[in-house]
C-alpha cells in the first residue's frame, strides 16, 4: 500500500456557506487528508474562506488551487501568503498558475499576455516580500521601487506551488516553485512532463526532489460504478472541450488528438451529452480514478507509485452528491492513512 499524502480539492460551486464548506474541510481533517485546498473563479474570494477554514481546523494544511498572476499585485501575493503562515501557524501553501484567457480578459480586466513571464516575476517578487526587505524590482511586466513588508517575516517562508501543463511552465516549476500540480495527466503523460519538471530542477541548481508533486487526479468511488462514470464523463468532457483551450491540447498532446477534436466540435453544438459519450472509456480510466472502492484505491495507488510523485492531490467530480463524496472520502481513507 502507498504511504503518499493525499490532498483534497473542495469544489466551492457545491456549497452554498462558508460553513459547508468548512465543515467538509473538517472532515477531511478528521480523515487524515495532509492538505485541503480549492480553486478560486467568480465565485467567494478563497483567501477569506481558507482563513475561516483554517480558524476551524487544527493541523491540516490549508492551500489553493491556483491564484492568478492577472487577479492581484506580486507583491500583495506576498503579503497574503505571509499573513496566511501567521494564521494558519506554518499550514499554508500559495498555489499560483497562469489560469486562462477567458478569466484574465473577462473576470480580471487584464489583457493575457506573457503569462508564463508574468508568472516567473510573480515568484520572484513574493520572495523578495518574504525576505522583509526592501522590494526592488525592474523586470519585463513589473517594476517595484522602495516598500516593504511592514511585519516580521518567517525563518521558514511559505511554499509555493505551480499548477502548469505545458513543458515550459512544468520548467519554471522545477526552476523556481516549492511544488508542482498538474491535472488530466496519464501515466505516460505525466512520467513525460516530469522529464521537463526535472530540467527546470537543473537549470536552477537544485534538485528535483526539493519540488513537491501533487497530480490532481478526479475521483468517484461508488458502488454503482456504471452511475459514478457517466458523471465523471460529463465533467471530464467539459474540461477538455469547452474549459479553455488549455486541458484539451495536454490531452491532444498526449495521444487523444482526434478525441479532443470531436468534442470541442460537439461543445461548439452544445450537445453536453453527446461530448460525454464521446469521451472514450480508455481516457476517462488513464487520467481519472473512477469506479468501485477497490478499483478507485488501485488507481489511486497506480498513480501515486510512479517515480517522482510526492502526494495525491484527489478532486470529487462535479455532480456528486454529497453522499457521493462521503463514500468516496470513506473509500480512500485506507490510503490516506
Amino acid at each position: 500500500m502507498t504511504t503518499a499524502p493525499f490532498d483534497l480539492v473542495l469544489m466551492t460551486d457545491d456549497h452554498g456557506g462558508i460553513d459547508s464548506i468548512t465543515e467538509q474541510a473538517q472532515r477531511a481533517e478528521n480523515h487524515g487528508f495532509s492538505y485541503v485546498t480549492m480553486g478560486e473563479t467568480t465565485g467567494w474570494n478563497i483567501i477569506p474562506v481558507l482563513t475561516v477554514i483554517a480558524e476551524r481546523t487544527e493541523e491540516i494544511g490549508i492551500t489553493d488551487d491556483v491564484l492568478s498572476p492577472y487577479a492581484r499585485a506580486p507583491t500583495v501575493y506576498g503579503q497574503t501568503a505571509l499573513t496566511m503562515d501567521e494564521i494558519t501557524d506554518g499550514r499554508f501553501r500559495l498555489g499560483l498558475g497562469t489560469s486562462s484567457p477567458a478569466l484574465a480578459e473577462g473576470w480580471h480586466c487584464s489583457e493575457f499576455d506573457r503569462p508564463l513571464r508574468r508568472l516567473r516575476e510573480t515568484i520572484d517578487i513574493i520572495r523578495q516580500v518574504y525576505g522583509g526587505d526592501s522590494v526592488v524590482y525592474d523586470g519585463d511586466v513589473y517594476e517595484i521601487d522602495g516598500l516593504s513588508y511592514e511585519q516580521s517575516v518567517p525563518e521558514e517562508s511559505p511554499a509555493i506551488d505551480v499548477a502548469a501543463l505545458g513543458p515550459k511552465g512544468t520548467e519554471l516549476a522545477g526552476r523556481f516553485a516549492d511544488g508542482w500540480v498538474p491535472q488530466l495527466f496519464t501515466h505516460d503523460g505525466l512520467r513525460d512532463r516530469l522529464e521537463d519538471l526535472e530540467r527546470g530542477a537543473e537549470l536552477g541548481e537544485r534538485s528535483p526532489d526539493d519540488v513537491r508533486v501533487s497530480p490532481i487526479i478526479r475521483t468517484f468511488a461508488s458502488e454503482e460504478p456504471e452511475r459514478a462514470r457517466a458523471i465523471a464523463s460529463q465533467m471530464l468532457s467539459f474540461l477538455i472541450g469547452a474549459y479553455g483551450p488549455f486541458y484539451g491540447n495536454s490531452m491532444a498532446e498526449q495521444g487523444y488528438e482526434d478525441e479532443v477534436a470531436e468534442i470541442r466540435e460537439l461543445w461548439e453544438q452544445r450537445d453536453t451529452g453527446a461530448m460525454a459519450a464521446a469521451l472514450p472509456d480508455e481516457l476517462l480510466d488513464s487520467v481519472a480514478a473512477v469506479g468501485t472502492p477497490e478499483q478507485v484505491r488501485a488507481k489511486l495507488e497506480a498513480f501515486a507509485e510512479i517515480d517522482g510523485v510526492d502526494a495525491i492531490r484527489m478532486g470529487f467530480v462535479s455532480g456528486m452528491s454529497q453522499e457521493d463524496k462521503l463514500a468516496t472520502m470513506e473509500a480512500v481513507e485506507p490510503l490516506v492513512e
